[in-house]
């Protein structure tokens, strides 16, 4: 009988033959899908140079940049099996943005986007689908649902202002770390907003330790294994859409019931009990499952998003004290904390510079530097170079925003103003919020948060960044972060904090 360490040994050299042919046939599958674009000549077998993405992002990905140049505007590489795309040219990512379409890109908003994030998801749906859930999102976002959503928005942000004053700076006598602060902020803003009635405190702790799993996973090797960060991320946005589907079903019975709306999940359902109401069918994709998967991405986007912007927001204020000192006049002169009324949406509407200065926060630190896509099929991408199907493409937002304005490395707010009108001048160039049919739906929630915020933060609190080496070095944590997590002295500003209520 042959033993079977014999009959391994027999077999070794073939193995070992099959094992250097298909590392060959790597290579040169890379190579000639690189054909003569700047990149690697060799990347490691399997993996590529995933380790290198996931020890240091942000060495990576400027390392991708500046290959890249600025002709021909692209880089190559090699992740996990794929290869990809790296665009710094601002005209060739709108190539990318306005042909998310089935037969050439497949927005996926994530590197391994469609293992994390599940099925239902509206970045991965295509004409009239995609078409008729926007269509259904418009309710969401009338002047009477923005009203409500700034009331919210202002009595979450109010509380952990106050929380961090007055729990966490110690009288503004030690520093603070905002950028966990601000997550916790931003994730209560998303649940009170998005579906605030329909959670209670144990579904609301349990809602947070998923999305911080999911969070952790995003950043990992795509090892969907349990124990391993990826596998567990995804069963979490398993969990988190599946309790998303159980308020939309509790919104639908509430607004049977002719309740009045008081978040965002309510006017997106109170529409659609209505035209059933009216004796049509339910709107495509409206069932509770389908919904829940829709809503995990608005949390998704305005969660890490926000927390990026907030935190960059103020980390320039404190760089930039004429900036503050503007907006601190502009916010006293439309809004006083001693009212202890809300900032309406007029009064939000009238505060031209404090946005202006939220688009240039946008812009100077746009927080998803880049939107990943899949290539369907071959698409002729320039005259000279068609990018292969299968490949992952990374339009860069982050270099779009630094081509074209003036004095694009400056952070100049004024640049949004009404006499240079650089948002509608350079408007190709500001790709913060995406271009084409998938530019996000949420932009002006978005913007309307960050206004409140800077408006809020900088009225009520005194702050000062806590220089050191390296603080204002960008980090990937999913979205970009100073390196130091903005870390600030805090202390109160007013005698006393306004007394706001929905009332």
């Amino acid at each position: 009988m042959i033993s079977s360490a014999s009959m391994f040994a027999s077999l070794a050299p073939y193995i070992a033959s099959a094992l250097l042919l298909f590392l060959l046939l790597e290579q040169l599958s890379y190579l000639i899908k690189k054909r003569n674009l700047p990149g690697p000549l060799f990347v490691p077998p399997l993996i590529g140079n995933a380790v290198a993405l996931v020890r240091d992002p942000t060495s990576f990905w400027y390392k991708q940049s500046s290959t890249a140049g600025n002709s021909p505007g692209l880089s190559a590489n090699y992740l996990v099996g794929r290869f990809i795309l790296y665009i710094r040219d601002t005209e060739l990512s709108h190539q990318v943005f306005s042909n998310v379409r089935p037969d050439a890109f497949h927005l996926v908003g994530h590197p391994f986007g469609k293992k994390l994030f599940g099925d239902h998801n509206l970045i991965y749906m295509f004409g009239e689908d995609h078409k008729s859930v926007r269509r259904q999102l418009a309710p969401n976002f009338t002047p009477k649902a923005f009203s409500t959503y700034t009331a919210l928005q202002q009595l979450v942000i109010l509380r952990h202002l106050r929380r961090w004053e007055e729990s966490f700076s110690g009288g503004g006598t030690r520093p603070v770390v905002l950028r966990n602060l601000v997550r916790e902020l931003n994730l209560e803003t998303s649940q009170t907003v998005f579906v605030g009635p329909y959670l209670d405190k144990e579904a609301r702790d349990r809602f947070r330790k998923d999305y911080n799993l999911f969070n952790l996973g995003s950043m990992a090797l795509p090892v969907d294994l349990p124990g391993f960060a990826f596998g567990e991320a995804r069963r979490a946005v398993t969990r988190l859409a599946e309790t998303l589907a159980v308020c939309a079903g509790k919104s639908k019975a509430r607004m049977a019931a002719g309740e009045e709306p008081t978040c965002l999940i309510d006017f997106w359902m109170q529409a659609i009990v209505a035209e059933v109401n009216s004796g049509n069918p339910p709107p495509p994709h409206s069932g509770d499952e389908e919904i829940g998967g829709f809503l995990f991405d608005f949390l998704f986007a305005a969660q890490d998003a926000s927390t990026s912007s907030l935190l960059w927001a103020v980390a320039l204020l404190d760089s930039e004290p004429e900036v503050l000192r503007r907006v601190r006049e502009e916010v006293a002169r439309i809004w006083s904390h001693e009212s202890d009324a809300l900032i309406t949406v007029d009064q939000l509407a009238e505060m031209k510079y404090t946005r202006s200065v939220a688009r240039e926060v946008v812009r100077f630190r746009p927080p998803a530097t880049m939107v990943p896509h899949v290539a369907a099929e071959d698409f002729p991408l320039t005259e000279s170079y068609t990018v292969p199907k299968g490949t992952i493409v990374f339009p860069s937002v982050y270099d779009s925003s630094f081509q074209g304005f003036t004095e694009p490395d400056r952070f100049d707010p004024d640049r949004f103003s009404e006499t240079r009108k650089e948002d509608q001048v350079f408007k190709r160039n500001f790709l913060a919020f995406g271009w084409g049919p998938h530019q996000c739906v949420g932009q002006r929630y978005a913007l309307n948060h960050l206004v409140l915020f800077i408006a809020m933060f900088s009225s009520l609190l005194d702050f000062e960044r806590v220089r050191s080496d390296g603080c204002d070095e960008i980090v990937y944590c999913p979205t970009i972060s100073p390196k130091d997590g903005c870390t600030v002295f805090l202390s109160r500003r007013v005698a006393a904090y306004p007394d706001l209520s929905l009332n």
